[in-house]
């Protein structure tokens, strides 16, 4: 496409490209956006050097006037888009990216492979952490996902509610909290448990968590008991019926006086599974792979689609796919959220209309929070999104769109989505 582009002359035409999602996953009643910052980071160092440029022209994949525009490729558009960690909806744009067609069109790879992924992650995560409620999950799915998807779901997962993460790359590149316990080859290794819970002790304190399920749970608490006394940080169990243990696991602790001692559960949970054990005295969850797996939704569906762009004379069109089942929506659109009375969200808004009218709208209404905020501005990445910062105020931003979401959105069981979707249309 860049070739022909180039070599016909469009390739300089102004564009505006939007991502979004025509359907959430069967049973989900809203998405989580992540990724966003991984995208800034990743646009910030998204050049073609030499061997690159090399292999192209030798396996003849583009031409000699492509090869030069790639040698000097640098964004310097500007995307705007949902700050990231707040939920969406279908249809509308969760990020917009504006400028030639050349520079915008190599983009639609790097952004989808990182929001589609993130995004799914974050979505499972917060209906975890959701389930949850104020029992903190631990993510601990590195060794179910590739070494680097590990590190952006570790991420996402934060982003989502996580309280920490057993990546210690992810904790290193993104300052996330992280945690860890011992598994059941630590065990294993020596020649008794008591002798495995002493050694533990005593290197990492009173104050760790001890597996107790190698051999024999009840054997296994009395053991942890007795090399770290009363003091013991958790107990983690990994196996077996988790809801029946944690309450004979809790009992066996008060009555061994171990008061104040948590229980961690393991054991492929999901939000289900989490759910299932709210009554249960449960002090945190550690989940691992239905998280990094998005929990049956590895994607969500995310596309790239041009909207509008300039013709011959400058003067900016819009343009729509009008494929069975695949159609999009031609046109700027700004998306603003809608509250009720009660101050909780009733509607996803689309605010559409003539190009030049639509770009200078400006909500003044009280009940419309307009939902794109600037992220690149002439190829200069907004810094507040990006690195450890960017996270915790991910973080924060989800925490905040869940809370405002009407009652029900959080429910488990199928439904449609949370919020509909409606389209404002201004006159000129």
């Amino acid at each position: 496409m860049l070739q022909a582009a180039l070599a016909d002359g469009t390739a300089h035409r102004h564009c505006l490209f939007e991502v979004f999602t025509r359907r959430l996953p069967a049973g989900r009643r809203y998405g989580v956006l992540a990724g966003t910052g991984r995208v800034l980071e990743a646009l910030s160092a998204f050049r073609f050097d030499d061997g690159q440029l090399d292999w192209l022209a030798r396996e003849q994949v583009v031409d000699s006037r492509t090869l030069d525009y790639l040698a000097d490729y640098r964004f310097a558009g500007s995307i705007t888009g949902y700050a990231e960690g707040e939920v969406f909806f279908p249809h509308s744009p969760v990020m917009v990216v504006e400028g030639t067609f050349a520079e915008a069109v190599l983009l639609e790879t790097l952004v989808l492979s990182i929001l589609n992924y993130d995004s799914a992650i974050a979505s499972a995560a917060s209906r975890m952490t959701s389930a949850a409620v104020d029992r903190p999950c631990l993510e601990m799915g590195a060794r179910r996902a590739h070494e680097q998807a590990a590190v952006a779901a570790a991420r996402a997962a934060t982003v989502a509610g996580f309280a920490g993460t057993s990546n210690l790359e992810a904790g290193r590149r993104y300052g996330l909290p992280t945690i860890g316990t011992a598994a059941h080859a630590y065990t294993l290794l020596h020649d008794d448990e008591e002798s495995a819970f002493a050694s533990q002790v005593a290197s990492l304190g009173p104050g760790t968590t001890l597996l107790v399920d190698t051999y024999d749970v009840r054997k296994g608490v009395q053991n942890a008991v007795r090399a770290a006394g009363t003091g013991l940080g958790a107990v983690r169990i990994d196996s077996g019926d988790l809801g029946v243990l944690a309450v004979e696991v809790r009992k066996q602790l008060d009555g061994l006086g171990a008061r104040d001692t948590r229980i961690t559960v393991t054991s492929d949970l999901d939000e289900y599974a989490i759910a299932a054990l709210a009554a249960a005295p449960v002090d945190s969850y550690g989940v691992g792979t239905s998280l990094v797996t998005g929990s049956g939704a590895p994607t969500c569906g995310m596309v790239y689609k041009l909207v509008a762009r300039a013709d011959a004379s400058g003067i900016m069109q819009s343009v729509a796919k009008a494929s069975t089942a695949k159609t999009s929506s031609g046109g700027r659109k700004i998306p603003a959220r809608q509250y009720g009375d009660d101050g909780r969200a009733v509607a996803e808004v689309l605010v559409t209309g003539r190009e030049d009218v639509v770009a200078r709208w400006e909500s003044a209404d009280e009940r419309l929070r307009p939902l794109h905020v600037p992220l690149v501005v002439d190829g200069a990445v907004d810094s507040r999104w990006v690195g450890a910062y960017g996270v915790q105020t991910a973080t924060q931003r989800h925490h905040e769109s869940r809370a405002e979401l009407p009652r029900g959105a959080r429910r488990l069981s199928d439904g449609e989505p949370a919020l509909p979707t409606v389209t404002r249309h201004l006159e000129d």
